[in-house]
């Protein structure tokens, strides 16, 4: 599957002209070196300038690529010997969040994440990542599972919101959701959480109360949609980019901001344009936050939690 994002297709025009020139110098009939070579530096110009300075919205849709690296391909390169574990023993399975308990190195973990598909199937299967309460209790039980035994929580969030349909508000949405914030503020051991992808409303909260919160660069976090926003403020859906730029989604304002601690470099081109790069290094980023935080007793450790999101949306108001 090879998905062109609007902002690259002039860099894609450019590359299948160097990929025409080179088809051509291998006949031997025309030297074509140096067009070639002129034309290669101008792409390498062009991606970098295309890709050091998306906007917000290219930012979501960049988060939102169907071959951006999942829950479980980070589960499956990160972690070894990852067991899951189904069921919320109250209603049911959620195949939309992923559970269970992994070695990182050689320390046990929990492992908490969003899943959701490469295409069209397998969004289905997994409910394109929106989680209903059962996904919800199911995390909840596999954090209490971890705290108990002292060990600490790795979260993956990747879901645009938690599952607005009717069956799931019946089954008490909200209440899950909430619960499970309460929850992860309480907890006796190190949590920290990745940004993935796309970090949408009280749906990616319910598993992002982290001492540690982390972004890869093109990532998003934010209370709403930007197409939602965008319904909402002007009735017209079609300003999401619009919304998306007001948001403040993107890592470099929540940084600022002090909603996440962290940004996590990408390759040119994207997470999925080197996934294994990635990998790497967000498994090192959370070994060495892991090393950081393990030093911290139970108390300073949730004094320090409560002080984080006691902080996030104070502000002042400047005299007329």
């Amino acid at each position: 599957m090879n998905i062109i994002l609007e902002v690259e297709k002039p860099l894609l025009e450019l590359e299948d002209k160097i990929k025409e020139l080179k088809e051509v110098n291998l006949t031997g009939k025309i030297d074509l070196t140096n067009e070639i070579e002129a034309l290669e530096k101008k792409a390498d110009i062009l991606k970098k300038s295309i890709y050091e300075n998306l906007s917000p919205w290219d930012k979501v849709l960049m988060s939102r690529h169907p071959l951006r690296p999942n829950c479980l391909d980070y589960i499956k390169t990160i972690f070894t010997d990852f067991f899951e574990l189904h069921g919320d023993r109250l209603f049911g399975d959620d195949p939309s969040m992923i559970c269970g308990f992994a070695k990182l190195e050689e320390r046990t973990v929990a492992v908490v994440g969003q899943q959701k598909g490469k295409d069209t199937k397998e969004n289905i299967a997994r409910n394109f990542g929106m989680v209903n309460p059962e996904g919800y209790r199911k995390s909840a039980r596999v954090m209490n599972m971890a705290a108990k035994f002292g060990f600490p929580i790795i979260t993956f969030v990747d879901t645009p919101g938690a599952y607005p349909g009717l069956e799931a508000e019946e089954r008490g949405q909200f209440e899950a959701i909430a619960r499970n914030i309460l929850l992860m503020s309480q907890l006796p051991v190190p949590i920290i959480t990745i940004i993935i992808g796309e970090g949408g409303s009280g749906g990616a909260l319910a598993i992002a109360v982290g001492d540690k919160i982390l972004m890869p660069e093109n990532s998003i976090y934010s209370v709403i949609s930007p197409e939602g926003c965008a319904s909402i403020l002007w009735r017209d859906s079609s300003k999401a980019a619009q919304a998306a730029a007001a948001l403040a989604l993107t890592a470099p304002d929540l940084l600022k901001l002090g909603i996440i601690d962290e940004i996590i470099p990408e390759p040119m081109g994207g997470a999925h344009a080197d996934s294994e790069a990635v990998f790497i290094t967000v498994k090192n980023i959370i070994i060495r936050h892991l090393k950081e935080l393990s030093k911290l007793s139970h108390s300073k450790l949730l004094n320090s939690r409560y002080e984080k999101y006691r902080k996030m949306g104070v502000f002042s108001e400047a005299e007329n």
